[in-house]
């Protein structure tokens, strides 16, 4: 890898990493809050209605954020025409989804939700009027001000939220938390990017850059509807206090292993796409960057399951231990998802987003049929599914980049068996703890603690230059960062 394009990527990933954790720890102290003074029900009540929310915003979208980037010739007409068409899209979905609301609120028999939907879906539109800003930072590898932008909105939406929730607007704390977030990253983006729309569409631009998208929005249509199949299933036939324990269980997870997967595609699809017609150099791009990526999610994921239980206890109250055995699972389950995506992105850099949307229909028709064959034997169960149905989905996306990139599955494994053991080991050794103490406070705090040394420890001796490289870059970005709110 060239120094300019390896500095390029370490700051892209730097900055990344900066963005995804500085919001998912802002989240995660909001998230602290939130659950002592809301309860159960009113997750549920807002996990119901955030598969249409998230599949519009979906829709909205288009894929056409990743096509611009590809685009290697864009021009006015080309921002302008997508951006048109984004907010079409956004008002005509907010206004059948308005009239729809007493419909979804039917079907999980909660008439609260027809007032929750209304409302809660007006983000859609903030969504649409952000994404060319989006799509503009992304192409300049600009995640710096992205990073300010995304941590900034997540901390005044989250702390309206909990004023709210303090106040006893229960649910509606939420709602708002929601649109706010989408209102202040608009008005942030936009703020940043200086770029106004001018008076141009071109249905031209939209037929050219759909060949491209359409495949990437089916995908993401799949990826929506099937991360939320589990709460649509346990909303209409259990108790809505069960989709509040499970939606809390895969926000935990997502606090961490969505980050790994938002930071993949954001910092590293801009930069293979540059390099996407040299194989050689294009394998020795992927390779660094999935060592590196498997060094840091194995163990923290393994390391999650381990110390669920006083984890879960110790932060949420123990009026969430319910939620651990569905954290643990979908911990399991999203082990190898930062890999996946990783192969997916690679594939898409490559122009193979037919492959991408083939392999993740496979993914969700094994999804799908774990649930029917476990439905029955309840949530766990079902759960259970989804670890083998996303195990044998990767196995598959690794057969795919053979073939495409000739990138042999050997070197793929090896590139993250090391940190598997490792993690494995590590999440062991944490487990052991709780036989030697009781106490759920000092339990926690001593597995934390001892997980921390030993994994800086390990990544000092055994990936010297690595742990070397990322803490300069971490600290030159963070300074960096520092310095310019002066």
């Amino acid at each position: 890898m060239s120094d300019n394009l390896k500095q390029k990527m370490l700051g892209a990933l730097a900055w990344s990493t900066i963005d995804r954790f500085g919001q998912q720890v802002v989240q995660f102290v909001i998230g602290l809050f939130l659950a002592r003074l809301l309860t159960p029900d009113d997750y549920g009540l807002i996990g119901m209605v955030m598969l249409f929310v998230a599949l519009s915003n979906t829709l909205v979208d288009s894929g056409f954020v990743q096509a611009l980037v590809r685009k290697q010739d864009v021009d006015d007409t080309d921002y302008n025409s997508v951006f048109y068409f984004n907010i079409l899209i956004g008002i005509v979905l907010y206004i059948i989804l308005f009239f729809s609301a007493p419909l979804i609120a039917d079907f999980y028999n909660q008439p609260k939700l027809i007032d929750i939907c209304r409302v809660v879906f007006i983000g859609i539109i903030f969504n649409a009027l952000y994404l060319i800003p989006v799509a503009k930072m992304t192409k300049n590898i600009d995640f710096k001000n992205s990073a300010k932008i995304n941590i900034l909105s997540v901390t005044g939406s989250g702390f309206i939220g909990i004023c709210l929730a303090f106040y006893g607007v229960g649910v509606w704390a939420l709602v708002a938390q929601q649109v706010l977030f989408h209102f202040f990253r608009m008005v942030g983006l936009h703020a940043f990017v200086k770029w106004k729309p001018g008076r141009v569409f071109s249905f031209n631009v939209i037929r050219g850059l759909l060949g491209f998208s359409v495949n990437l929005l089916g995908t993401s249509i799949l990826n929506m509807i099937f991360n939320y199949l589990y709460v649509i299933i346990i909303g209409k036939f259990y108790q809505k206090s069960q989709v509040g324990y499970y939606s809390q269980a895969n926000k935990l997870n997502e606090t961490t292993n969505y980050s790994f997967q938002t930071i993949l595609v954001g910092s590293t699809y801009a930069l293979l796409v540059k390099i996407q017609d040299d194989d050689e150099r294009f394998r020795r791009v992927f390779r660094e960057i999935a060592q590196k990526t498997s060094l840091v999610t194995f163990p923290v994921m393994l390391c999650l399951i381990a110390i669920a239980k006083p984890f879960i206890s110790v932060l949420l109250t123990d009026k969430w231990l319910p939620s651990v055995p569905y954290f643990q699972l979908l911990c399991l389950a999203t082990l190898l998802q930062p890999l996946y995506t990783l192969n997916s992105s690679a594939l898409n850099a490559r122009g193979q987003s037919k492959i991408t949307f083939r392999v993740e229909f496979i993914k969700k028709a094994l999804i799908l049929t774990s649930v029917f064959v476990s439905f029955q034997y309840g949530i766990i169960a079902m759960l259970l599914g989804y670890v083998i149905s996303c195990t044998i989905a990767y196995l598959i996306s690794i057969l795919y980049l053979k073939k495409d990139l000739n990138h042999f599955i050997k070197h793929q494994i090896s590139d993250f068996v090391n940190s598997m053991i490792f993690g494995a080991t590590l999440a062991l050794l944490l487990w052991l703890i709780h036989f030697l103490i009781s106490n759920k406070y000092i339990l926690l705090s001593t597995q934390l603690l001892s997980g921390v040394i030993i994994y800086l420890l390990f990544i000092r001796f055994f990936y010297t230059n690595t742990f070397f490289s990322v803490r300069n870059q971490l600290l030159l970005s963070i300074k960096s960062f520092t310095n310019s709110k002066k």
